[in-house]
């Protein structure tokens, strides 16, 4: 059976969720191992934030196709698949952000030890050293709400999904109700025509057995009037 139209277009929104899936992966493993400097970071971060924003519209986009499905099973199977992308999602979520804590961590680290072993440096590379550091804290904190309210719009969306599945499923239940309750109305019908035949076939017995026994009476007339010697 060739693949329709919304088959091809629900395996091409598969395949990419899938390939923004790894390459944010791989962004969160680039982050982990990111030793500096905040520039760095900083541009690793824009990516990742990019990368998330089309995951979000092509998950968005196979719900989308999942409501079109004429078929009430192949609507569950494409938004439980749509589902598993978008806990999947969240968890690179908690993986960036932890990615995130620890490399800033590491930087700061860093930072404090080149301070440590610079001895009395002059005070504007102090000076830069704090802005630097001030820098990274303001840059933790617009991650950390960023990703808060990443995670709430997705809570959100999960909860929709979870709605929508449930009322999908009362639908199947209903409608299996009702076929068993077709299914019940057409076994007592063929049960009523069984009945009506037989009926009839006795019908057309009686009434050959009176129109036998109709002619039996005109010839035993006929009979005695034509040859009452006999």
């Amino acid at each position: 059976m060739m693949a329709t139209s919304q088959d091809v277009h629900v395996r091409i929104c598969g395949q990419e969720i899938i390939k923004y899936d790894l390459e944010i992966k791989a962004l969160i493993q680039d982050i982990s191992e990111c030793t500096g400097p905040q520039s760095e970071l900083t541009d690793l971060n824009s990516k990742v934030k990019e990368k998330f924003s089309h995951l979000r519209l092509r998950i968005q986009d196979l719900e989308q196709m999942a409501k079109e499905q004429d078929k009430e099973s192949d609507k569950l199977a494409i938004l439980s698949e749509a589902e598993g992308h978008r806990k999947q999602m969240l968890s690179n979520q908690t993986a960036w952000r932890k990615a995130n804590l620890a490399c800033k961590l590491s930087i700061d680290n860093q930072e404090k030890e080149e301070l440590l072993h610079g001895g009395d440096t002059s005070v504007r590379h102090r000076k830069t050293t704090k802005e630097s550091l001030v820098q990274t804290t303001s840059d933790i904190t617009e991650s950390l709400m960023s990703i808060s309210r990443m995670m709430s719009q997705q809570v959100q969306q999960s909860e929709e999904t979870m709605s929508t599945l449930a009322t999908s499923s009362r639908t199947v239940m209903e409608t299996n109700e009702e076929f068993k309750a077709m299914t019940g109305t057409i076994q007592l019908g063929r049960k009523l025509i069984t009945k009506y035949n037989r009926r009839e076939f006795t019908d057309k017995l009686l009434i050959f057995l009176a129109l036998a026994l109709f002619l039996a009476t005109v010839l035993y007339i006929l009979k005695k009037r034509l040859f009452p010697f006999l």
